[in-house]
C-alpha cells in the first residue's frame, strides 16, 4: 500500500469506492498496471543473464581484436601488412586455441605477432572454461535446488548466482598450472637453445600458455623441441590436464585434500578420466600396431624412441598439435582414426575440442542400454535422465552431418582424397592443430570455410542454441542425479 498514490483532494471521495478517501479512484488500476510492466534492465545484466550470446558475442570480439593487431606490419617480421586472409585464419585459430597454421609462426610473426598469437590463445582458452561453466549453471535454474546446489559446487561456485566463484576457479587453476609448466620447461628449454636465458624464457613462457590451452602453435617454428624429453613431458602432462577441464581437476584436488576414494568422485569426473584415459589407451595401442614399421615416422629410432613417439602420438593429436611434421606420412588408415579421436576431442568446459568425452561415453551407454533392451541409461548405480542422452545423441548427429557436409566442400574446393579432406576438418572442428595441407593461403575459400569450422567448434553446438533461445525458453539440458556435462 505504501507505493499507491496518495490524492487528498475532496474530490476523490466518490471514486475512492470505499476505499479511504485520500486514495485517488484510479490508484490500483495504475499501481497493477506498473507491476505488471517489466523492469528495466541494463546492457551488462541482460548479457550476464544470458551467457549464450555473451560468449558468441567475447568470441567474435577476440577475433575481431587479434585479426586487426596481426595485420598490422609490427606484427610481421619484414614490416608488412599480413594477409587478411591470413590474418583472419590466424586469429581464428588462435582465439578456438586450435593451432592450424598457414605460415611459419616464427619466421613470419615477429615478436610482437607471437605475442598477440599468445594472448588470443590464453583469453580464448580461459573464455570457454568461464562461459562454459557459466551456460552450465545458466540452463539449471528450473531445476530443484539440491541438483542445483550439485552443480554449482561441481563447476567451483557455492550459488548460482556466484560467477565469481567460477571466475576465480577458472583463473587459479589456469595460472597455476602454466605456472608449475613453465618451471618445468625452462631447464629443457636452455638446454635446447644452449643457454640463451631471453629465447628459453620467452619459449618457456609461450609453451607454458600454450600447452595447457592444447592451442598448438610453437616458437621454434616446427615445434620440434617437444621431441625432448625436458620438453616433451612437460607440454604432454600439460596438454593433457587441459583437455580434462577444471571441474575435473577441481574435483581430483579436493578428494586429494580430503582423502576422498574414486569411488565417491563426481560422476562427471569418472566418465571424463575412463573417457580419456580409453582414448590414449587405444591411440597408443594403434600407433604401436598399424604406424611401428613406418620408416619415415620411426626412422632409425630406437625402442625408447619410438614408444616416446607413440606416446606422443597418442595424446597429442587429440587437442594439441604440437610437431606437426610427421602427420603427412602416415597411412590413410590412421588419418582416418586420428580424425575420430580429434572429432571426440577432450572433456567438457575444457580447452579442448569436438563433441567432448562425455557426450561419446553418454551415447556409447544409450547403445547399450539399447541393446540390453533396457529403458533406463545407467552408469556407476546412477541412473542417466532423459534429456541427458537426448541432448548427447542430439549433438553427436548434428556435429557429424558439420563434418561431412564441410569434407564434401573441400574435396570439390581443392580435389583433395576423403581422408584428407575428413582430417583436416575433423581437426578444424576438434581442434586438433594438425594438418595435412588441404588448405594453404592460395585457397582463401578453403581457409575460411575451416575458419568457420573452428569457430563452431570452439563455441559449441549447445552454446549457439542456448544463444537462440530466450532465457526463460532454457530448460536443464544435461544433469542427472549427478551432473554430468556434455557438449
Amino acid at each position: 500500500m505504501s507505493n499507491l498514490v496518495l490524492d487528498e483532494s475532496s474530490m476523490n471521495r466518490e471514486a475512492s469506492r470505499g476505499y479511504s478517501w485520500w486514495f485517488s479512484g484510479d490508484a490500483f488500476e495504475r499501481q497493477a498496471a506498473q507491476n505488471r510492466r517489466p523492469p528495466r534492465r541494463s546492457l551488462s545484466a541482460k548479457l550476464w543473464s544470458h551467457p549464450g550470446r555473451l560468449t558468441i558475442l567475447y568470441f567474435f570480439a577476440l577475433i575481431a581484436l587479434a585479426t586487426v593487431l596481426l595485420e598490422l606490419p609490427i606484427s610481421a617480421h619484414n614490416r608488412k601488412v599480413t594477409d587478411p586472409v591470413v590474418a583472419f585464419f590466424t586469429a581464428v585459430s588462435a582465439a578456438s586455441t586450435c593451432g592450424i597454421q598457414v605460415v611459419n609462426t616464427t619466421t613470419h610473426w615477429s615478436l610482437f605477432g607471437q605475442a598477440v598469437i599468445l594472448l588470443a590463445v590464453q583469453f580464448g582458452g580461459l573464455g570457454v572454461m568461464t562461459f562454459a561453466s557459466l551456460i552450465a549453471l545458466a540452463v539449471n535454474k528450473h531445476i530443484k535446488a539440491s541438483q542445483r546446489m550439485l552443480t554449482a559446487t561441481e563447476l567451483g561456485a557455492t550459488k548460482l548466482s556466484e560467477t565469481k566463484g567460477v571466475l576465480n576457479a577458472v583463473l587459479v587453476t589456469t595460472l597455476l598450472i602454466e605456472v608449475i609448466t613453465f618451471l618445468a620447461l625452462f631447464p629443457g628449454l636452455l638446454h635446447v637453445n644452449h643457454g640463451n636465458v631471453r629465447q628459453a624464457l620467452w619459449e618457456a613462457l609461450f609453451f607454458a600458455v600454450i600447452s595447457y590451452n592444447n592451442a598448438g602453435f610453437t616458437p621454434d617454428g616446427a615445434g620440434l623441441h617437444v621431441n625432448s624429453w625436458g620438453v616433451g613431458l612437460p607440454v604432454l602432462l600439460s596438454a593433457f590436464c587441459g583437455t580434462l577441464g577444471f571441474p575435473v581437476l577441481l574435483n581430483l584436488v579436493r578428494a586429494a585434500r580430503k582423502h576422498t576414494p574414486p569411488k565417491r568422485w563426481t560422476l562427471h569426473t569418472k566418465i571424463t578420466l575412463i573417457g580419456t584415459f580409453c582414448m590414449v589407451a587405444v591411440s597408443l595401442l594403434w600407433f604401436r600396431c598399424v604406424e611401428w614399421n613406418n620408416h619415415i615416422l620411426f626412422s632409425h629410432a630406437d625402442l625408447q624412441t619410438r614408444l616416446r613417439y607413440a606416446l606422443t602420438a597418442a595424446v597429442m593429436p587429440r587437442t594439441s598439435g604440437f610437431d606437426p611434421s610427421w602427420v603427412p606420412d602416415v597411412s590413410d588408415p590412421t588419418k582416418v582414426f586420428m580424425s575420430a579421436v580429434m572429432f571426440i576431442g577432450g572433456g567438457s568446459t575444457s580447452t579442448a575440442g569436438g563433441i567432448r568425452v562425455t557426450t561419446f561415453a553418454v551415447v556409447l551407454l544409450v547403445c547399450r542400454a539399447a541393446f540390453r533392451g533396457k529403458r533406463d541409461v545407467t552408469v556407476f548405480h546412477k541412473r542417466i535422465n532423459e534429456r541427458t542422452t537426448m541432448t548427447a545423441v542430439s549433438i553427436m548427429t548434428t556435429c557429424l552431418i558439420l563434418v561431412f557436409t564441410v569434407s564434401l566442400a573441400l574435396m570439390a574446393m581443392s580435389g583433395c582424397s576423403l581422408s584428407n579432406a575428413l582430417f583436416d576438418t575433423c581437426s578444424a572442428f576438434g581442434l586438433g592443430g594438425y594438418t595435412v595441407g588441404v588448405a594453404d593461403q592460395s585457397d582463401p575459400a578453403a581457409l575460411l570455410l575451416l575458419a568457420m569450422t573452428m569457430i563452431i567448434g570452439r563455441i559449441g553446438p549447445m552454446t549457439i542454441a542456448y544463444a537462440i533461445n530466450r532465457p526463460s525458453e532454457a530448460q536443464a539440458v544435461h544433469f542427472p542425479e549427478e551432473p554430468i556435462i556434455v557438449g
